[in-house]
């Protein structure tokens, strides 16, 4: 006679019951336990952006599902720190890791929106005409309040009234043409979001 202490046989038991179950059942885990397991992200499109929250500028991958199709919408279903960005190399903050529901977020703005002067509520226009109306309001406002010399007659062909705050999820140099063009509008109150 085999003698079992009370484990052994809770053991031997409960894997008896286990087994007989899944064969009644028809899961027989040969087939299971034979087949590859496919990489969860293997059908999707990898795409490598960069984190809208902070100056820190991580790098990210971004996974979507969809394959450009004529009536196929894409949707992003996973993001993960890109390993390969020499800022965070894979690592990402909470906010970052949360990105997902910032870009399914019902409240995100997808569209320019105006609200006119003395107005209370603010109206969706297309990207070309609020780029438009932002070019018209600096040209209007840089031709009216250009400095090309000082009264002493000193050239120094600047413009005070308007000031710029640069994007920090950018490369250095992207930085550096922005900071160009901005210097050549005549441009002095200038800066970056890395140093804010």
């Amino acid at each position: 006679m085999v003698s079992m202490n009370r484990r052994q046989f809770l053991k031997v038991s409960g894997t008896s019951l286990a087994g007989s179950s899944l064969a009644l059942l028809g899961a027989s885990p040969a087939p299971a336990m034979a087949e590859v397991r496919q990489f969860k992200l293997a059908r999707m499109t990898e795409t490598r952006n960069t984190c809208p929250y902070c100056s820190v500028a991580c790098g990210l991958l971004m996974y979507g599902l969809g394959d450009g199709a004529k009536n196929a919408a894409s949707s992003i279903v996973h993001i993960e720190g890109d390993p390969d960005h020499p800022v965070n190399r894979g690592t990402l903050c909470p906010k970052g890791a949360g990105l997902v529901d910032f870009i399914h977020s019902p409240n995100r703005l997808k569209q320019p929106e105006y609200r006119a002067p003395g107005s209370d509520t603010w109206e969706p226009i297309s990207w070309d005409d609020a780029l438009e109306r932002i070019a018209r309001l600096m040209k209007d406002d840089r031709d009216a309040n250009f400095v090309s010399q000082t009264p002493e007659g000193r050239t120094v062909n600047r413009w005070l009234t308007t000031g710029m705050l640069a994007a920090s999820a950018t490369s250095n140099e992207t930085a550096y043409i922005t900071h160009k063009v901005a210097r050549a509008l005549g441009l002095l109150a200038f800066d970056n979001q890395a140093r804010v």
